[in-house]
């Protein structure tokens, strides 16, 4: 199957990493992420994980001047 698509082989790192990014896009907050990853302190998460949480930041950001054009 993977010649078939011409897919690349993942690692277990890159599919934490990936599912790590899949919550982030579903809207999951910095401790639920560091809770689901297992990390004993979010500054961990929030070092491996730096450019995703800086998107979230963006996005929040975002969020809150929609919600003061009301």
């Amino acid at each position: 199957m993977q010649k078939k698509y011409n897919l690349s082989t993942i690692t277990t790192h890159g599919l934490r990493h990936t599912h790590c990014s899949l919550l982030f896009e579903a809207g999951a907050s910095l401790k639920e992420v560091q809770d689901r990853l297992g990390h004993t302190d979010v500054q961990t998460t929030m070092n491996v994980y730096a450019h995703i949480t800086q998107k979230a930041k963006a996005e929040a950001i975002q969020k809150f001047e929609s919600y003061l054009q009301i």
